[in-house]
């Protein structure tokens, strides 16, 4: 049996295109699930947004899907979008999210978010980054029970970028999730395909990210079609409600609206079959195989991302402050001193090097 790192330009050529499902011409709209909430395609994910002006223009242009967090920019993000949005709230779908863990700090992060984004009620509350079922806990979801209860949002979600199996299954057999925010890109395994499928069919809203695959730029260099190629691979599943993309910048949101209501062509597949293999020894598909197998217990896919976020997208500030709320003893710890890495990537990912490359860049 072949392992996950031997997919090849050529069976990523060969697999069938897919029909897009969407009509032609401009932004198009799916419904959110049982939520019934009617969203853009291309929703803005506000991970990396310092401008308010773009996001008025999003807005503007039509889109009506934000995603943001209490924690993106260093809790900026809502104060960044929350003005830029306000005049404009009847007609948006705002989520934000809160790593708090119990159901008085969920409670109070809520407040605060709601104060920053300047609105009395959010659409979508998360239950962000899940790796396992246990983690979605009854207190959490008991304040989300509460602000549903006391109007302050409208549905609840969880979010993952590992673990898919485990936590999607967990959100399927649990009645108060009402919307499932998952990874979901072209170098995933066939796998999430079904999940998808599955919380669709469960009438679960789904909205994607990282939808970009880590925006890599190997060598530097940005090859021109290849994101909006990402971006209509992605949409081309009408099982894909939204996204949450991050554009940072005008240029970035007009090239995704381009990209919009064109079909997934052949062309953009081999331009993602391209882009498979130049990306293929440095984006972490946050598989989970790696997981514990790190002696010194380094949390192997959390350091990657904020690797990501530095190469990938080009925001070292932001991968450095991810990496500095890694645990203290993880960001001690130098690859350097190890003679042998027996951490071992499907995908061939040189751990070691790569690793070290973080802890060279953030420490």
């Amino acid at each position: 049996m072949n392992s996950p790192g031997d997919t090849s330009r050529r069976d990523f050529l060969a697999a069938g295109l897919g029909l897009p499902a969407l009509e032609p011409g401009g932004l198009r709209y799916r419904t959110l699930g049982k939520t019934g909430l009617k969203v853009t395609t291309l929703g803005m994910g506000c991970v990396l947004i310092t401008d308010p002006s773009v996001v008025a223009r999003a807005a503007d242009l039509g889109i009506n899907h934000f995603d943001t967090a209490r924690d993106y920019q260093g809790s900026n993000s809502e104060r960044t979008i929350g003005p830029a949005l306000k005049s404009r709230r009847k007609r948006l779908v705002i989520g934000t999210k809160t790593g708090a863990e119990t159901t008085k700090g969920v409670l109070a992060d809520l407040e605060l978010s709601l104060r920053e984004l300047q609105t009395d009620y959010l659409d979508i509350l998360y239950i962000p980054g899940k790796k396992k079922a246990s983690e979605i806990t009854g207190e959490v979801l008991e304040a989300h029970r509460i602000a549903k209860q006391q109007g302050k949002i409208r549905f609840t979600a969880v979010s993952t970028h590992a673990g898919h199996a485990e936590v999607i299954g967990a959100v399927l057999r649990n009645p108060a999730i009402d919307v499932l925010q998952t990874s979901y890109n072209f170098t995933m395994e066939k796998q999430i395909e079904g999940l998808i499928d599955a919380a669709a069919k469960k009438g679960l809203g789904v909205i994607a990210i990282k939808v970009m695959a880590g925006g890599y730029r190997p060598g530097g260099r940005r090859r021109e079609g290849v994101m909006p190629a990402a971006l209509k691979w992605v949409l081309r599943n009408p099982n894909v409600h939204s996204t949450a993309v991050s554009m940072a910048d005008m240029e970035q949101l007009e090239e995704n609206l381009r990209a919009v209501p064109e079909p997934f062509t052949q062309r953009d597949r081999q331009l993602l079959a391209g882009q498979l293999e130049r990306i293929q020894p440095l984006y972490c598909r946050m598989c989970g195989r790696c997981e514990g197998s790190c002696p010194k217990g380094l949390p192997v896919e959390d350091m990657l991302r904020c690797l990501t976020y530095a190469e990938g997208y080009g925001q070292f500030a932001y991968g450095r402050e991810n990496f500095r709320m890694l645990p203290a003893a993880a960001r001690k710890v130098r690859c350097g001193d190890c003679a042998v890495c027996p951490v071992d990537c499907p995908y061939g990912i040189q751990i070691s090097a790569r690793l070290s490359r973080a802890q060279e860049i953030f420490a």
